[in-house]
């Protein structure tokens, strides 16, 4: 299994699938289904019974997940795919963009 270089909080374009070209803030990350939850993509119907939050029930539109291998990167408005690389000075990995080959936060 490879590393997720993805975090939460990244902002990401859907490159396959069909919410393909929409993009959005990453909400949540699952490491071990390799998936993702990304903020107003890939809407999905769910019904749901009442409770205590939501008296009436009902169908309720909520984010589904997406596979990491189906959302990529996005910097300065362009979609980069991100390495990893060991700091020299802090002796932390980072995460390295492709095409300018500088740190990314």
């Amino acid at each position: 299994m490879s590393k997720i270089k993805l975090k939460k909080g990244d902002t990401v374009k859907v490159i396959s699938g069909e919410s393909r070209g929409q993009q959005g803030k990453i909400v949540t990350i699952d490491p071990k289904k390799m998936r993702a939850i990304v903020e107003g993509v890939n809407m999905i119907s769910k019904s749901e019974k009442p409770n205590a939050k939501n008296t009436n029930g009902g169908i309720v539109k909520k984010e589904g997940s997406i596979h990491i291998s189906n959302l990529m990167f996005v910097e300065g408005g362009k979609t980069v795919r991100l390495g990893r690389k060991l700091n020299e000075k802090t002796q932390k990995i980072e995460r390295i963009s492709s095409k300018t080959k500088e740190a990314v936060k």
